[in-house]
C-alpha cells in the first residue's frame, strides 16, 4: 500500500492526493490515510509543498462529504434499507444512530475518530435532512483534524512511514478511549444527579 501511494504521488502529485481523499469519503476503497503519509513525507523532503499537501488533501474530503451529503438529501431523505446485510449494513446503522445521537458532533467524530462511518454518516446527515451549514461546519473542522494528524505525521516520520501508521493508530486508539471514558463519567454524573433529585423528592 505504501509503494502505491509513493508512486501515485510521485507520478500525480497533489491531484492524486485530492482525487483519493475524495474517493474515500465516498466509501471506496482507496488508501487515503497512506497517501497523507506518503505526502508528507514527500513535503518533509521538499519535493512538495506542506500547505498544498494540506490544501488538496482537506479540499478533496471536503468535496467527497458534500458529494455524499447531497446524494442523500436530493434522495428524498432515503437511507439504504435498514435490512442491509453485512460490514456495510452494520456501518450504515452505526452512522444513522451516531448522527441520531450526536448530530453535528457525531458528524465531526466520524471524520477521524470513527472514520469508518465517515461516508455513511453524510449519507445519514443528508437523508436527516441536518442544516447545511451546520453538517459543513463540523465535517470541516473534523477533516482538518484528520488530515492534520496524517500529514503532520508523514513530516515527522518522513524517513520511516511505518512508525508514522503506528503512531496513529495507537494515538487515535488512546483518543478513543479517553472519549469513551469520559462519555461514562459524563453518564454517571448526570444518573447520579437525577438520582439523589427523586430522593429529595421523595424525601
Amino acid at each position: 500500500m505504501t509503494d502505491e501511494a509513493l508512486a501515485l504521488l510521485a507520478a500525480w502529485g497533489t491531484p492524486a492526493l485530492f482525487f483519493v481523499t475524495l474517493a474515500s469519503c465516498l466509501a471506496l476503497p482507496v488508501p487515503a490515510s497512506m497517501m497523507m503519509l506518503s505526502a508528507g513525507a514527500f513535503a518533509a523532503s521538499g519535493d512538495l509543498s506542506a500547505s498544498t499537501v494540506g490544501l488538496a488533501a482537506l479540499a478533496g474530503a471536503i468535496s467527497g462529504d458534500q458529494v455524499g451529503y447531497w446524494l442523500a438529501r436530493l434522495g428524498r431523505g432515503r437511507l439504504p434499507p435498514d435490512q442491509a446485510a453485512g460490514k456495510r449494513g452494520a456501518l450504515i446503522k452505526k452512522a444513522a444512530r451516531l448522527m441520531h445521537s450526536h448530530g453535528g458532533y457525531g458528524v465531526f467524530l466520524s471524520r477521524w475518530l470513527f472514520s469508518p462511518l465517515g461516508p455513511y454518516a453524510n449519507l445519514a446527515a443528508g437523508a436527516a435532512g441536518m442544516r447545511w451549514g451546520r453538517f459543513t461546519a463540523w465535517g470541516a473542522l473534523g477533516e482538518a483534524v484528520w488530515v492534520g494528524l496524517y500529514v503532520g505525521l508523514g513530516l515527522a516520520f518522513a524517513r520511516n512511514l511505518s512508525i508514522a501508521v503506528d503512531v496513529a493508530a495507537n494515538l487515535i486508539g488512546i483518543l478513543s478511549g479517553a472519549l469513551v471514558s469520559l462519555g461514562l463519567a459524563w453518564w454517571l454524573r448526570r444518573a447520579l444527579r437525577k438520582a439523589r433529585r427523586r430522593r429529595a423528592v421523595r424525601g
